[in-house]
């Protein structure tokens, strides 16, 4: 089954079970990727939809940030509920030691010296480890094993 076909499963089920907060969440996610798909004139895959998923969870984690500092609690709740929702169509998260391990597998493979080299590392890290790992974390991983 395909991530597409989950997520209209779950709008389903949420729509049976009359949960409106969750269905809302998803019916963005369609319309993320609906709007797409429009605009590239193909279908989506199940990487390129995890790549929406993940653009909204940093929208969401933003949002999170700025209300806080607003004092806004209410749309803090909001935007984590949907935070929630969406974190569960990604991909299972790798560790930290899974993480440093590719980060250097990376390293060995495109022969980096040194922090100039940081671009060809991560080109190749984008692929392995995108939805499965917070880019800025492996990017300060990098930055680190590079360093040295």
């Amino acid at each position: 089954m395909s991530l597409k076909d989950r997520i209209n499963d779950d709008m389903k089920a949420a729509m049976k079970a009359r949960e409106t907060e969750r269905l809302g969440t998803i019916r963005l996610l369609l319309a993320a990727i609906k709007q797409r798909e429009v605009d590239e004139r193909t279908t989506l895959d199940d990487a390129a939809i995890t790549a929406v998923i993940d653009k909204m969870i940093k929208q969401r984690k933003d949002s999170i940030a700025q209300f806080e500092a607003a004092g806004r609690s209410d749309l803090v709740s909001q935007e984590s509920a949907e935070l929630a929702v969406l974190s569960a169509y990604m991909p299972e998260q790798l560790s930290e030691a899974e993480i440093s391990a590719e980060v250097q597998a990376a390293i060995v493979q495109t022969g980096a010296a040194g922090p100039q080299d940081m671009g060809k590392v991560m080109g190749v890290l984008k692929g392995k480890l995108a939805g499965r790992a917070d880019m800025t974390a492996v990017s300060a991983l990098v930055k680190a094993a590079l360093a040295k």
